[in-house]
C-alpha cells in the first residue's frame, strides 16, 4: 500500500477517524499500533505513513510513544499525524517530533479533530446526544475532506493548536509551563498505567467483555471477575470503562481528586463495537 494509517483507540474516535479517512485516500490501508507492538522493530512499507490517535494527559498516549520508538520508517516520503480530543489544548505533535528526529523524519502534516469525551470521572460529565455526535461527524468529514487532499499531495501542514476549548494560549511564557505540564501529564499516566487505577463494583456479572476489550491485556478473568494485573502496563485507553455492559467497571479517586464514574454515564463511539476495538490485538 502506497499509504498506511496506523491507528490506537479505546472507545472508537479515532478508528472512525482511520476508516472514514481509509475511505477517501486510493491505495490505503489501517493497521492497529497493538496488534505490533510485541515485536522489536516493526517494519513499515507505505510511502506515506500517518499516526491516528486520542489526546491523553494533554500529549500522545502511551502505546502511541511505544510505537513511534519501535518503527523502522525508511520506507516513508511524508509522515502525518491526526489527533482527536474533547477540546483540550495539545502540544503532542512536537513530542513525535521529538520522537522521530531519533530516526531522521519529522512530521510533514498534522491535525486535530475535536470530537465526544469518554471521560467520565469528572464531575461535570455529560454523555453526548445524538444530536452532539452527528454535529461533530459532520464537521469531522468535513475536515477530513481537506485532510485528504493535503495528504494525497503530500503538501506541508503544520498548524498551530488554535481550536481549543480549554488550556493556555500560546503564547512563550504560557507554553514553556504547558511544556512542563505536558511533561508531568505523560509522567503520571504512565505511573497510573502501572498502578490498580481501575476496579468493579457489585454489578460485575463476569461477562468478560472489559478483557476483551483491553489492548494492553492488564485485565484478566479469575473467578468470573477481572483483575488488573500490576504487572501489565495500563494503555489508559478507557476501553474497560465505557464498554463495560453494566457500568460496574470504575476509576478509583486519587489524592485530591473524585472520581464520579459510579454517578455519570458512559460513552463510546456510535459505530465502534466490542468486536472493533478487541480486534485492535489481532496480527
Amino acid at each position: 500500500m502506497s499509504t498506511e494509517i496506523y491507528y490506537f483507540s479505546g472507545t472508537g474516535n479515532s478508528l472512525y477517524v482511520a476508516k472514514e479517512l481509509q475511505k477517501r485516500i486510493p491505495d490505503s490501508i489501517i493497521i492497529p499500533m497493538v496488534s505490533l507492538l510485541n515485536k522489536k522493530v516493526i517494519p513499515t512499507q507505505g510511502k506515506a505513513i500517518g499516526f491516528v490517535f486520542p489526546v491523553h494527559a494533554l500529549t500522545i498516549p502511551i502505546a502511541v510513544k511505544k510505537f513511534i520508538k519501535k518503527t523502522n520508517l525508511n520506507s516513508s516520503e511524508y509522515l502525518f499525524a491526526i489527533a482527536t480530543r474533547d477540546g483540550s489544548i495539545f502540544r503532542g505533535f512536537k513530542k513525535i517530533d521529538q520522537l522521530l528526529k531519533k530516526k531522521n523524519k519529522h512530521l510533514n502534516s498534522h491535525f486535530i479533530l475535536n470530537m465526544c469525551n469518554n471521560e467520565s470521572r469528572h464531575k461535570d460529565y455529560k454523555i453526548p446526544t445524538e444530536s452532539d455526535i452527528l454535529s461533530l461527524e459532520k464537521v469531522v468529514k468535513e475536515n477530513l475532506d481537506s485532510i485528504q487532499n493535503i495528504i494525497i499531495n503530500k503538501i506541508t501542514s503544520r498548524e498551530i493548536d488554535s481550536n481549543y476549548s480549554y488550556g493556555f494560549p500560546y503564547n512563550p511564557i504560557l507554553n514553556y509551563l504547558l511544556e512542563k505540564l505536558v511533561l508531568l501529564g505523560m509522567t503520571v499516566s504512565e505511573y497510573i498505567g502501572g498502578v490498580n487505577y481501575f476496579y468493579t463494583d457489585t454489578k460485575c456479572n463476569g461477562c468478560g467483555i472489559c478483557e476483551r476489550v483491553c489492548l494492553s491485556k492488564k485485565i484478566k478473568m479469575t473467578d468470573n471477575k477481572p483483575i488488573w494485573q500490576k504487572n501489565v502496563l495500563c494503555y489508559m485507553c478507557f476501553a474497560c470503562l465505557n464498554y463495560c455492559p453494566e457500568k460496574s467497571v470504575q476509576i478509583k479517586d486519587i489524592p485530591g481528586v473524585k472520581s464520579y464514574t459510579k454517578e455519570n454515564g458512559r460513552y463510546s463511539h456510535p459505530y465502534a463495537t466490542v468486536k472493533d476495538i478487541s480486534m485492535q490485538k489481532e496480527i
